[in-house]
């Protein structure tokens, strides 16, 4: 009984110490790229295969190697979890809300006509699929796990220390990043895409490939905003109480 409390209580600490603009930004992203997930990316060629989850996933490992520089890999994995329950529970909300009777205003035309087969689409793509959401939430915490523990290693390795520069803080994101990114791909692909929506080995691969790529190019641009609120941290000591508490 003691181990959950004093987790839950951790997370507590956590979530005070964390600026609350970050942590809002992060559980947002991974509810929104859940929910695009529900949505593959047309493109010209057959063996590439991308959905737009990919939209908002570069912000939540940003987010994530941001933590894990100024707080250490376990804040950034708890924090996942929050952010997952958080999904989860916004996954039941969409849920509820789908079976409510009603029209969604989508489905009327200029004339005022609405459209049951438009009001049943969107109602489903809220609800969801039992099967996307489960391979969502499995390759996140995984790709979590990975990007953190990965991101404090090299950290670790290249002598980075709080107050390092930019270099050693773009090499253990970007790395981190796209092996973390790879990893989440590749295990939603082979999860949900193989078995449901019918992809090919190849398509699961490069679209692990690919996304990776093009969410690392995502975090390549946005890197030193990232890094220059890491370094605020470190100046204005936030989170001090938590990081005594882990240590």
């Amino acid at each position: 009984m003691n181990k959950p409390l004093n987790i839950f209580k951790e997370a507590l600490l956590l979530q005070r110490s964390i600026p609350g603009i970050v942590t809002v930004f992060f559980v947002l992203s991974v509810v929104a790229m859940n929910l695009l997930a529900n949505k593959s990316i047309a493109l010209p060629v057959d063996w590439l295969a991308l959905d737009c989850g990919i939209i908002f996933s570069w912000l939540a490992f940003l987010v994530m190697d941001m933590v894990t520089k100024h707080f250490g890999p376990r804040a950034a994995i708890l924090l996942s979890v929050i952010a997952l329950i958080v999904n989860l529970f916004m996954a039941v909300m969409f849920l509820a809300a789908s079976y409510i009777p009603g029209m969604w205003g989508e489905s009327f035309d200029e004339a005022g006509m609405s459209s049951p087969i438009i009001n049943t689409a969107l109602d489903r793509t809220f609800r969801g699929t039992w099967y996307v959401l489960l391979g969502s939430s499995v390759a996140f915490i995984a790709s979590s796990v990975i990007n953190n523990e990965l991101n404090w290693l090299i950290g670790r390795a290249s002598g980075d220390s709080k107050k390092g520069g930019f270099g050693k803080f773009v090499l253990r994101s970007y790395v981190s990043t796209f092996v973390g990114q790879f990893a989440d791909n590749l295990i939603f692909a082979f999860m949900v895409s193989r078995i449901f929506f019918g992809w090919t080995t190849t398509q699961c691969i490069m679209c692990a490939v690919t996304g990776a790529v093009a969410e690392l190019v995502c975090e390549i641009i946005f890197s030193p905003i990232g890094y220059r609120i890491a370094r605020s941290w470190d100046e204005k000591n936030i989170g001090e109480k938590y990081i005594a508490h882990i240590k």
